[in-house]
Formats: C-alpha cells, structure tokens, sequence
C-alpha cells in the first residue's frame, strides 16, 4: 500500500533541509547537505553530513535522516528532500549508497525532491534514480 505525499509537505521538507544543511559539518569536501524525510506516520525527520578525518568515514545526510527515522521507530519513508552546495545551493542528487539506504526504506510512491538546475525543486520516485535497486528476499 503506497502513501502519498500531502500538500504543502514538499515546501515543509525543502524549507527543513535547508535549515539543517546549516549544521553540516564539512570541514574536508566543504560540501554542506541537509536532508529532511517524512514517515508513514507523517513524523519529519532530518540529517545533515557529518565528515571525518578518517575519509570516507563520514556520514551522508540522508543516511543521517534515516537513522533518525528508524530511531524513532519509523518504518516507510513517504517523502525526502536532500539539498546541498559548496557554498550556495545547487543541483545534487544522493549518492549511489544513500540510493540504495533510501530504496530500503521505500515503496513505488515515495518521492524523492531534490533541487535541479537553476535551482528548482524535482521529484523523482526511488526506481528512478536506482533502478533495479538491490533487495534481499
């Protein structure tokens, strides 16, 4: 059973996301990624990377978002939004490794929003950016 993103939430994970983008800390690569993610249970979630000295040791937004929907006992994501930039906003898209996080906790429905080119906001579904994704069954 898919759920859907409801009105307004794109706008609230967008807006989330950039607020804690502010708190990455990304002292290596000097890029700043916040991620904000909705649950089934309309709960909102965020994360922003973490680097390490200890390359490639750090953790990605999303994966830091997931985390903290998972510890909250979130199970489905509905919707996640990811922004991020050197110093201004620009065009990202998750890594292959927080693709496939997010294929963990995802369904058909779930939408992925990101910011394209010339900075405005695009929604993808998970088998869009990682098709054929990899589950254990």
């Amino acid at each position: 059973m898919g759920l859907t993103v409801m009105p307004g939430a794109e706008k609230q994970l967008v807006a989330a996301a950039k607020k804690v983008r502010a708190n990455a800390y990304a002292p290596y690569s000097g890029y700043h990624v916040g991620a904000a993610l909705i649950d089934e249970t309309g709960a909102l979630h965020i994360g922003c990377n973490v680097e390490n000295a200890a390359f490639p040791e750090g953790f990605c937004a999303e994966a830091n978002a997931i985390g903290a929907m998972v510890t909250a006992g979130g199970k489905r994501i509905v919707a996640i939004a990811a922004i991020g930039g050197a110093t201004e906003i620009e065009a990202c898209t998750p890594c292959g490794g927080c693709r496939q996080r997010i294929h963990e906790f995802a369904d058909e429905n779930t939408r992925i929003i990101l910011i394209g080119e010339n900075l405005k906001t695009v929604s993808y579904s998970i088998s869009e950016l990682l098709p054929a994704g990899f589950q254990l069954r």
